[in-house]
């Protein structure tokens, strides 16, 4: 593609559209841009929630595979990569998974987190090979992230996933695009253009984190990572989490300080075990087991325990 191709290309998205009306955004006071950027702000969860039948549909998806061992896969450059990262780097001290199981993947390497590495997000070849590294499987995942639906790395990512046999969801916020129109599942949250010209760190960037949050939470729930609306597979690797994990069990039991103590460290620290084990009035080994037994569904771990 020529720059003259790609200047025209660009020119067409409606995240890099310009707007007269804020031209002179800079001769505001603070306090006026900040009322024009919250305002800006509020139309995104409406852009989300006409997409939420797509949502919806892929985390379903997901999900299915995600219970017979698939991994979930975010593909991006740029900031759309690094919601990726941040959004898989939090699956593990939240729902305690396996670090391999939800990954970040960005154009560049680690490196591109915090400096921009040229190139990195024109190159489909990247991503293959970013992908042919964690070699995918028919029951991974695999997220396509940018706000154009264009970025090549993305769009590439899911390409290669698709031809491999993995799922594939893309997550964009132009419509028709190249992204959402190369994988299964196609997600277009259009919200517009920026305050800034063609900034989509801002309303685009909010509108990739909101959806990544669905993406992720919901699976987990359907995973049986959440008991209720409480986080019953945190990892409680610090002083807050474990204060943490305490409270959920009182939540989740009743129970007095002393009995969720002792039921915490006879699970090893595990939150599930422990509620299992003062609900169901077992061992930690039998609530370990029925645990088990239940696909680490603590629901269904206790109406086997009542059987």
């Amino acid at each position: 593609m020529t720059s003259h191709d790609l200047r025209t290309e660009l020119a067409s998205l409606t995240t890099e559209a310009f707007r007269p009306e804020l031209a002179d955004i800079d001769q505001l006071s603070t306090l006026d841009i900040a009322r024009l950027m919250n305002g800006e702000d509020t139309g995104v969860p409406a852009a989300v929630a006409t997409q939420l039948p797509r949502i919806a549909a892929a985390i379903d998806a997901m999900a299915a595979r995600m219970s017979r061992g698939g991994r979930l896969v975010y593909a991006g450059a740029g900031t759309a990569g690094r919601l990726g990262v941040l959004d898989a780097s939090e699956c593990p001290p939240t729902f305690n998974t396996d670090p391999a199981q939800v990954v970040g993947l960005i154009a560049g390497g680690p490196t591109a987190m915090v400096t921009s590495v040229e190139g990195a997000e024109d190159s489909r070849e990247l991503a293959r090979q970013d992908l042919d590294a964690l070699k995918l499987g028919p029951d991974d995942t695999v997220v396509g992230i940018s706000a154009s639906g264009r970025t090549p790395y993305a769009v590439g990512a899911v390409e290669h996933a698709r031809a491999l046999g993995a799922l594939t969801v893309g997550l964009a916020c132009n419509a028709h695009s190249a992204l959402a129109a190369a994988a299964e599942h196609g997600i277009e949250v259009v919200v517009g253009p920026e305050l800034i010209t063609g900034s989509t760190r801002l309303k685009a960037g909010t509108a990739q984190k909101l959806v990544l949050n669905m993406l992720s939470t919901l699976t987990m729930i359907r995973l049986g990572k959440t008991y209720g609306n409480l986080m019953v597979d945190v990892r409680a690797s610090n002083d807050k989490l474990r204060a943490r994990s305490h409270r959920i069990v009182s939540l989740a039991t009743g129970a007095g300080d002393e009995e969720i103590e002792k039921a915490l460290t006879e699970s090893g620290g595990e939150v599930k075990n422990a509620i299992l084990a003062l609900l169901a009035d077992v061992d930690g080994p039998t609530a370990a087991r029925l645990l088990e037994e239940s696909g680490g569904h603590l629901r269904a771990a206790l109406a086997h325990a009542a059987d």
